[in-house]
């Protein structure tokens, strides 16, 4: 099977990779090429457009950061849109709005061609590990073709219907790993201000009723104050204002997420977009007046 994959950035490139380890024939494309080097290298074949990655391959994957982003590659002069053939199908793992989602979709389906949203959970290391899960919008005899090549790159794919939930359910998702993170953030620093080790803190936390994810993968990032970006603070920030703009249209209340939504605002204004989303401690330390991080043994 032909594959094409455009976007190479902190996912991307890690998705591709587990597609040539899986022995597909892989064309790629990225706006930035020196990120295609060590694919080149690998023996993926190096587009100069999207719409020449659309010309090469049964079915193209985008990951891209925002829905702009997604439109141009789809949709624009040189886009995927002109390179349409009998029987491609486009598969985007962006998190974008659902409504970007079904207009794409609607866009493409103009030229007899099929489109699937489909996000994922994780991030970095587990685009590395390949153990991603998929969620898939669009039409099931698809997810169901497209199933080996979610495999290749992630542990599990779930159909969720039409165009468009896909994205509603990578926002709710997402809505939940921020509020979770908040509440480790709160929890972690209050036990500190008390003169608690956090790490015993986390050990305490990790077998009751609130642990969670945001948990196992964060606190030794902000132990160790390692901020460099598994996801960065910036996306976390675009994704809940998406899902802001979801809980508008579906006309129900969302006040957590509104306050997680401004806090992840504050530390964007405080220089830690680029940072990894667990930056945001550094807001709750300024305020508490404590830093988080491993406590020093003394002999």
């Amino acid at each position: 099977m032909k594959v094409g994959f455009i976007g190479l950035g902190t996912m991307g490139h890690p998705m591709a990779q587990n597609l040539l380890k899986k022995g597909y024939e892989l064309t790629i494309y990225n706006r930035t090429k020196e990120k295609t080097e060590l694919l080149k290298q690998q023996g993926a074949a190096v587009a100069n457009s999207p719409k020449e990655v659309s010309l090469r391959s049964e079915i193209v994957f985008t990951m891209l950061t925002a829905d702009a982003a997604v439109e141009e590659v789809v949709l624009g002069e040189n886009g995927i849109v002109n390179g349409v053939h009998s029987g491609l199908i486009v598969v985007d793992s962006s998190t974008i709005s659902p409504s970007t989602s079904k207009k794409l979709a609607a866009a493409l389906s103009q030229h007899g061609v099929d489109m699937l949203d489909a996000p994922v959970t994780g991030s970095e290391p587990q685009a590395i590990q390949g153990i991603l899960t998929f969620m898939v919008g669009g039409k099931k005899d698809l997810y169901e073709k497209c199933m080996p090549l979610f495999l290749a790159m992630g542990q599990a794919a779930y159909f969720m219907g039409e165009n468009g939930k896909g994205s509603y359910t990578k926002l709710a998702n997402n809505t939940m790993a921020a509020i979770n993170l908040l509440s480790f953030t709160e929890g972690v620093t209050m036990a500190t201000k008390a003169g608690i080790d956090p790490e015993i803190f986390v050990n305490v936390v990790s077998g009751g009723g609130a642990r969670s994810g945001q948990v196992d993968n964060k606190a030794s990032k902000v132990f160790n104050r390692d901020f460099t970006p598994h996801f960065m603070t910036q996306l976390i920030h675009k994704d809940l204002g998406l899902a802001s703009n979801v809980a508008k249209e579906l006309e129900i209340s969302t006040p957590v997420l509104a306050l997680a939504k401004e806090i992840f605002q504050m530390a964007k204004a405080k220089g830690y977009g680029s940072e990894d989303m667990s930056a945001v401690i550094k807001c709750y330390e300024e305020w508490a007046g404590v830093k988080v991080e491993k406590v020093k043994q003394t002999i």
